[in-house]
C-alpha cells in the first residue's frame, strides 16, 4: 500500500467510483496519537481539479526535490 513506509508515517489513500463521481479515504496510521481516516466524495469536475492540484504538488515537490546538474566550465 502507498505510504506505508517509516519515511511517510504510515499512509493510505483509496478511490472507489460512486454515481457521480469519486470517494476518497486517506488513512492516517498516527494523527495526534491515533489512527484517523477522511472521507471525501466529489463529483466529476471537483475529483478533477482535485487531481490536477495534486500532480501540480508532486511537480513542485519534484523540481525543487531534484536541482539541475552544476553548470560545466
Amino acid at each position: 500500500m502507498p505510504g506505508q513506509g517509516r519515511e511517510t508515517g504510515g499512509w493510505s489513500l483509496a478511490a472507489t467510483p460512486v454515481a457521480d463521481g469519486v470517494r476518497l479515504e486517506l488513512g492516517l496510521a498516527d494523527l495526534g496519537g491515533a489512527p484517523a481516516t477522511a472521507i471525501i466524495t466529489l463529483d466529476r469536475s471537483e475529483a478533477r481539479a482535485f487531481a490536477r492540484a495534486l500532480l501540480a504538488a508532486a511537480g513542485d515537490a519534484a523540481e525543487r526535490t531534484f536541482t539541475p546538474p552544476p553548470e560545466r566550465d
